[in-house]
């Protein structure tokens, strides 16, 4: 059985998520509620959870100050937010759940579907938490899923990124090339806002490694590695306004 406590400073939201887990959810048990940051903290003490649906924004805080103050507790997190677009971007580089208000009951429930008791590795959620709590005030790293679990990189470290079907190849200032489960289309919304730009259907880059460009139709960038990327002709007027800005 899974232990829950849903911390949410809105009683229509708790209220809410209790009973479709109580409805839809056979293998959750919620052992308590709050309603801000500090009684959240008294009950993980008391109560130790699996996990916690927790909201971002309440009156004494937030839920990544909930976090900061829990971090030596072993619990899993699914956030519940409202479109807050810095939560929500804080959220995806790390590779945490999250469920949008107002609550959707299926998506609450494949949120639990992912949840893996026993057995779970602790010490990847915490470096997931990490990765979150360090990019609260700017993004710095961005926790990537691959075929063998997660990889936690330093943003400033990725050349480039590029589309292979379904999945997406990062290469890295070390040179080393991850393979990551999840498509081009994804990153490009994550680290849009960044220094990285869509050139190509297949290609994302991080114009801090532009080496050069190369004139042609659409273009050709050589990369500080040495790679070679194509831009296409139709991208080829934001990436210059990009390199200009």
């Amino acid at each position: 059985m899974i232990h829950a406590i849903i911390i949410d400073d809105e009683l229509e939201s708790r209220n809410t998520i209790r009973n479709i887990l109580n409805n839809f959810c056979d293998n959750v048990s919620v052992v308590a509620q709050a309603e801000n940051v500090s009684e959240g903290v008294n009950i993980i003490e008391t109560e130790k959870p699996d996990v916690v649906f927790l909201d971002i924004q309440m009156p004494d805080g937030t839920g990544f100050d909930l976090l900061e103050k829990t971090m030596d507790t072993d619990f899993q997190v699914v956030f519940i937010t409202a479109h807050d677009q810095f939560a929500l971007k804080a959220i995806k580089f790390s590779a945490l759940d999250y469920i949008l208000k107002p609550i959707d009951p299926q998506q609450l429930i494949n949120a639990v579907n992912k949840i893996k008791l026993p057995g779970t590795d602790i010490n990847t959620i915490t470096h997931k938490i990490q990765t979150l709590l360090r990019n609260k005030n700017g993004f710095e790293r961005i926790t990537l899923p691959t075929f063998e679990g997660f990889r936690f990189i330093n943003i400033k470290d990725i050349i480039r990124c590029e589309a292979d079907n379904n999945y997406t190849n990062f290469f890295l200032n070390s040179g080393e090339k991850i393979l990551v489960t999840k498509t081009l289309k994804e990153y490009e919304e994550t680290l849009s806002g960044l220094d990285f730009i869509r050139v190509h259907q297949s290609h994302l880059i991080n114009i801090k490694f532009v080496d050069r460009y190369i004139k042609g139709d659409g273009g050709t960038l050589v990369m500080a590695d040495g790679s070679e990327v194509d831009v296409a002709r139709r991208r080829k007027d934001d990436f210059l306004k990009k390199m200009g800005s």
